[in-house]
C-alpha cells in the first residue's frame, strides 16, 4: 500500500485525480468531488480501478514536480533504458471532464505500459469495454468513460492495456474523458492545445497574486494553488478535501468523507485567496453561501454539498478493504446533524472579511448576516458538539462561545465602518456578554489557561485561535498562559494535537495523530507573543511535513513520521498559508483581524 504523501492532486476545478510516484492514478470520482470513484484503489487494491501509466520495468520515479506556478504534473524515472516522462492534467473544459496523460522520450528508447482499470461506485462495477471507431469505452449503467490514443490498445481480463515504445522526442498523449452513457460521444480533444491552455490558465491565476517575494514564497502559492483545486468552479463551493476514509489512525475507525463544503473550512479557505488577491472567487462563494444556507437560520448546517444541498447521508462500502485495512470505508457526512455554534461566527467573520477586501456591497448578503446573528443572539448560550465533531454529548465549548463573540463583534463593526443598517450599540453589548462569560467560565486561574470547555480541566488547541480572532491581545497573560500549558500538556514531538483523545466523550475508540494545522496556530500565537525565533523554526520544521509536491493532509504521524487523514487538506493549507504571512510580514499581526 502507498503512503499517502506518495500521491500528488490534479484536477479541473469540478473533480480532482491522485497520482502516486508510481504512476497509478488511483482515486478519481467521475463527474465531480462528490461522485462515486472510478478508481478506487486508493482504498482497496488495483482491483477496484486505477490507471498506471509507467516503465515496464515498474518502481518509483526518479523525481517528479509541478510545472511552474501550475497544476499540470511531471514524472521522469530514469532507467537503463533511457528516460521518459508522464505530464499529467486535467483542462477546464465547459461540459464533461477529461484527464490528460502525454508521455514523452527524454533519451533513449523506454518500453511503456498503460493498464486503465475502471470500476465504477467505488470499486464495485465492472464495466463492459467496447471498441468504437479506433477509441474504447467502458460502459456501466449511467457511467460512460473512453479512452483515445494513437497507439494500438487491447481489451484484457476487463482492463484497457496498451503497450508501446518511447525514444527521444516522442509525445504520446493518451485522453480520457467521461460522460454519462445515455449521451453521445464527447467532442475530440486537442492534448497540445489543451495542455498549452491550462498552462496558461494557471499561470495567470497564479500571476495575480500578491502575495510577495520572501522565504516562504513557493510554500505559499503552492498551498493557495491547491486550496483553489479543491474549488467546485460550477457553484463556488469548496470542499474540505477530495478524498474520503483515509484513516486519522492506520487500522482505526476515524475514517470521514470530506468532499463536501464545511462552511468553516470553507471560510478560511477564502481567506487565504482572499489574501491572494482572489476576490472573484470570494464573490462566488458568497453567492454559494447565500443559495446554501438560504431559509430558516436555525436551520443553518455545519457542512453541506458542492451545490448546497444539506442531505449528505452517510453509508458505509463493506466491499472496500479501506487504506491499510482502515475501515470503515464511508460515504457521506453525519456530521451534517450537528450543532456547532462556532460556524455562525466564522460565516460572519468571512463575509465581513470580503467586505474588507472591497467586494461590492450585497444587500441580500447583509440580510442574511442579521437573520444569523438575531438568531446566533439566543443560541449561544446552547451547548454543542464543537469544532471537532464530537459524537457524544453536547457541552459548552470554549472555541464556539468566542466565535460567538466574533460573529457580534464583525456585526458591530459592519455597521460602525461601512455604514450598514442594524443596531450596533446592542450587538457591543452581546458581545461584551459573551467576553464576560467565557473569561469567567472557561479560563482556569490556578493553571493560567483556557480550558476546552466550561468547567473542564482539559485542554484544547482551538484555543490558540483566541488571540488571532481579537478575542485578546496576543501578549495577554491569559494567552501566554495557555500557549504554555498546550506546549506543556498537548504537544508531542513538539507537534500539537487537538485535544486529548478519549478524554472527550466523542464515542470513538482509538487515536489520531497530530493535527497539522494546530501546530501552525501553535506558530500565529508564538509569534504574536512576541517569540518569533519559537515560532519560525516551528513553522519551518512543518515545512517538512510536506510531500516533495508541497502537499499536506490532515494529521502527522509522530511515531511512523507520515502522513495521515485525508488529503489535501483545506484546513492544513490555510494553515500554512496564515503563518507565513505573518512571518514574512516580519511584524505581530493585527489582532482584530483573523488573519491578515
Amino acid at each position: 500500500m502507498r503512503r499517502i504523501e506518495d500521491y500528488a492532486i490534479i484536477g479541473d476545478l469540478r473533480t480532482a485525480a491522485l497520482v502516486s510516484d508510481t504512476g497509478a492514478i488511483d482515486w478519481l470520482c467521475l463527474p465531480r468531488f462528490d461522485s462515486p470513484a472510478a478508481f478506487a484503489a486508493l482504498l482497496d487494491d488495483e482491483r477496484s480501478g486505477h490507471w498506471t501509466i509507467a516503465p515496464r520495468s515498474g518502481g518509483r520515479c526518479s523525481s517528479r514536480r509541478y510545472l511552474d506556478d501550475t497544476l499540470v504534473l511531471e514524472t521522469t524515472w530514469d532507467s537503463p533504458d533511457g528516460q521518459v516522462r508522464v505530464v499529467d492534467f486535467m483542462p477546464r473544459r465547459e461540459g464533461h471532464p477529461y484527464l490528460v496523460r502525454m508521455v514523452i522520450g527524454v533519451r533513449g528508447s523506454v518500453p511503456i505500459r498503460s493498464v486503465l482499470r475502471p470500476r465504477f461506485d467505488y470499486g464495485q462495477v465492472a464495466p463492459w469495454l467496447r471498441h468504437r471507431g479506433g477509441r474504447i469505452e467502458a460502459v456501466a449503467g449511467p457511467d460512460c468513460v473512453r479512452l483515445t490514443a494513437d497507439v494500438a490498445s487491447r481489451c484484457e481480463d476487463w482492463d484497457i492495456v496498451s503497450d508501446l515504445t518511447v525514444t527521444a522526442g516522442d509525445r504520446v498523449p493518451f485522453v480520457f474523458s467521461w460522460r454519462p452513457s445515455h449521451e453521445d460521444g464527447a467532442a475530440e480533444l486537442d492534448a497540445e492545445r489543451a495542455l498549452t491552455e491550462t498552462i496558461d490558465y494557471w499561470l495567470d491565476w497564479t500571476g495575480r497574486s500578491r502575495y510577495p517575494a520572501g522565504p516562504y514564497r513557493e510554500a505559499v502559492i503552492r498551498s493557495v494553488i491547491t486550496l483553489k483545486a479543491l474549488t467546485y468552479e460550477p457553484t463556488g463551493g469548496i470542499i474540505a478535501a477530495p478524498t474520503t476514509s483515509l484513516p486519522e489512525e492506520i487500522g482505526g475507525v476515524r475514517n470521514w468523507d470530506y468532499r463536501y463544503c464545511w462552511l468553516r473550512d470553507a471560510t478560511y479557505t477564502l481567506q487565504a485567496l482572499l489574501a491572494g488577491g482572489c476576490t472573484a472567487e470570494a464573490a462566488t462563494w458568497r453567492e454559494w453561501l447565500l443559495r446554501a444556507i438560504a431559509g430558516k437560520p436555525e436551520e443553518l448546517q455545519i457542512v453541506y454539498s458542492l451545490d448546497g444541498g444539506r442531505r449528505l447521508p452517510e453509508t458505509e462500502l463493506p466491499w472496500l478493504r479501506g487504506y491499510e485495512s482502515s475501515r470503515p470505508v464511508r460515504a457521506g457526512n453525519a456530521a451534517s446533524d450537528q450543532l456547532q455554534l462556532d460556524v455562525w461566527g466564522e460565516t460572519l467573520d468571512a463575509l465581513f472579511l470580503a467586505r474588507e477586501a472591497g467586494l461590492p456591497r450585497s444587500d441580500d448578503a447583509w440580510a442574511l448576516q442579521v437573520q444569523l446573528m438575531n438568531h446566533l443572539e439566543s443560541a449561544w448560550r446552547e451547548p454543542d458538539n464543537g469544532l471537532w465533531e464530537v459524537r457524544g454529548d453536547r457541552q459548552h465549548f470554549t472555541h464556539s462561545k468566542v466565535m460567538a463573540w466574533v460573529a457580534a463583534d464583525r456585526m458591530a463593526r459592519s455597521v460602525r465602518r461601512h455604514g450598514l443598517p442594524g443596531p450596533a450599540e446592542h450587538w457591543e453589548q452581546v458581545r461584551d456578554e459573551i467576553h464576560r462569560e467565557v473569561l469567567e467560565r472557561a479560563y482556569d486561574p490556578e493553571r493560567n489557561t483556557f480550558t476546552q470547555a466550561y468547567g473542564s480541566g482539559l485542554l484544547d488547541a482551538s484555543t490558540l485561535l483566541i488571540p488571532r480572532v481579537g478575542f485578546l491581545a496576543p501578549d495577554d497573560p491569559r494567552v501566554m498562559g495557555t500557549i504554555e500549558a498546550i506546549q506543556r500538556e498537548l504537544t508531542e514531538d513538539g507537534l500539537v494535537k487537538r485535544y486529548q483523545t478519549g478524554a472527550v466523550a466523542d464515542g470513538l475508540p482509538g487515536g489520531e495523530g497530530l493535527f497539522v494545522a494546530c501546530s501552525f496556530w501553535l506558530v500565529d500565537a508564538l509569534h504574536g507573543a512576541g517569540r518569533r525565533d519559537e515560532a519560525v523554526a516551528l513553522f519551518e520544521r512543518l515545512l517538512t511535513l510536506r510531500n516533495d509536491v508541497g502537499l499536506l493532509s490532515e494529521e502527522w504521524d509522530p511515531v511512523n513520521r507520515r502522513q495521515l487523514g485525508n488529503t489535501p487538506q483545506a484546513f492544513s493549507h490555510f494553515g500554512l498559508v496564515v503563518s507565513a504571512t505573518q512571518l514574512d510580514g516580519g511584524s505581530r499581526a493585527r489582532s482584530d483581524r483573523p488573519v491578515f
